[in-house]
């Protein structure tokens, strides 16, 4: 029996713009650096490897982001959207995050209470293991990804990753029926019980 492609397939997941924006922040704390600041390059490509493996690991995301390929490799949309102020609503990431040019710094601290211990102890791994590569040399991190090589986009354009392509290529196809079955649920959950 084949997988059935779901309609909502490049993008199963409901993003959580307040954990996305702790998990932002606590990358940032990590900084020696003061103000905390960071090449929002480097920080959205540490968060997608962070997604990434936490997939392969849990069969979930942190961010639950939407996942698109672009010239310098794979990142996450709506917090692109947010970096360059070009969501529809990115009052809460202000009150956290300021943008100068090509760095984020952390203006206030929105506290990590969303993010579960699992999470913290990925993104601390993550910090550790990319501390000393700055933007050029993680960005080329993520160009040895399968879903980035398989989606290139032609230059200066944007493709979507499909879930199904970056399961393929962390070795968990077979996951793919359960992994969006479980987001559908969340997001059900979350509407039904939450309102949003």
């Amino acid at each position: 029996m084949g997988l059935t492609v779901r309609q909502n397939e490049n993008s199963p997941f409901k993003f959580d713009q307040q954990k996305a924006i702790q998990a932002v922040a606590f990358l940032l704390k990590q900084r020696h650096s003061t103000p905390k600041t960071d090449s929002y390059m480097r920080l959205l490509k540490l968060l997608y490897i962070a997604d990434r493996e936490s997939l392969q690991e849990t069969g979930q995301p942190i961010t639950g982001d939407k996942y698109i390929a672009m010239d310098r490799g794979p990142t996450l949309s709506h917090l692109l959207d947010l970096v360059r102020q070009k969501a529809y609503d990115s009052s809460e990431w202000d009150k956290f995050i300021e943008r100068n040019g090509y760095e984020i710094t952390l203006v206030a601290d929105p506290g990590n209470g969303k993010l579960c211990k699992y999470e913290i102890d990925k993104l601390t791994d993550i910090c550790n293991r990319f501390r000393d590569k700055d933007e050029w040399a993680t960005a080329e991190e993520t160009h040895k990804f399968e879903e980035w090589e398989k989606n290139k986009p032609a230059p200066g354009s944007v493709k979507d990753i499909p879930l199904l392509s970056l399961l393929e290529a962390i070795g968990k196809k077979d996951w793919y029926e359960a992994v969006v079955e479980d987001a559908q649920d969340e997001a059900d959950f979350t509407h039904r019980f939450q309102g949003t």
